[in-house]
């Protein structure tokens, strides 16, 4: 998962102080998520602004490369520097086009435009839900399932005790961290994220890094790959 907003002060960096305190309760607790905080280090904890932006960010992001989702949100910028979605639905097929949205990124981006505008979605209110009920407000829409609400939850509203286990990244991070021979099943990698409640986002960090970190190690030793998220 990438993060490419910019992050506010005062109440984000608590809860970043707060995640890397679970980080190093977690680290403390479970050896497999000691030596995932050994190869990831002091990495970086980059929250953004909770609103339309970032959840178009998270949509973007859906099973594509992280290059590609960075490439897409840069070009959109450069067409509307602060996305709101009035802006948003002011951009043709041929525009959204040019900034690289498919057919279908297309579709939900203004779907969830059209939400907001409509009143059918209170992004603000979601601050005030429990992190299940905003999944579920989340998922109603079209085009945004449990990944995209998940990841908008954690990175968006900072909560705490969010474990995307649909993510590609996780998946396979979790399957080299315990040096498995296949690819966990997301919800056997969901049911033992059980036993990190209510820490679980700082699991999902550590799982993240430990998978970057390793990723970046097999790119020195044999050349360039890709990453992608994986559901939406």
């Amino acid at each position: 998962m990438d993060d490419c907003d910019a992050a506010a002060p005062n109440e984000t960096d608590e809860r970043i102080a707060a995640l890397r305190r679970d980080a190093a309760r977690l680290a403390a607790d479970d050896r497999r998520l000691a030596r995932a905080a050994a190869l990831a280090g002091r990495f970086p904890i980059r929250l953004r602004p909770p609103g339309f932006g970032t959840l178009l960010g998270v949509i973007l992001e859906q099973q594509v490369s992280t290059a590609s989702a960075r490439a897409m949100r840069a070009r959109l910028d450069g067409v509307l520097p602060e996305p709101t979605p009035a802006g948003f639905l002011a951009l043709d097929d041929a525009t959204l086009k040019r900034c690289g949205f498919s057919r279908q990124k297309t579709v939900y981006g203004r779907a969830l435009a059209e939400a907001i505008a409509a009143g059918r979605l209170d992004l603000a209110a979601l601050a005030g839900e429990s992190d299940e009920a905003a999944v579920a407000a989340l998922s109603a829409l079209k085009g945004i399932g449990r990944w995209t609400a998940e990841n908008y939850l954690l990175w968006g509203l900072g909560r705490r005790d969010i474990f995307p286990a649909q993510d590609l990244a996780l998946l396979v991070g979790w399957q080299w961290l315990t040096d498995s021979e296949s690819r966990p099943r997301p919800e056997d990698l969901r049911g033992e994220a059980v036993a990190w409640q209510p820490r679980r986002t700082a699991a999902a960090l550590l799982i993240w890094h430990f998978y970057l970190a390793t990723m970046a190690a097999r790119k020195a030793a044999r050349g360039s790959g890709g990453t992608k998220s994986e559901i939406a």
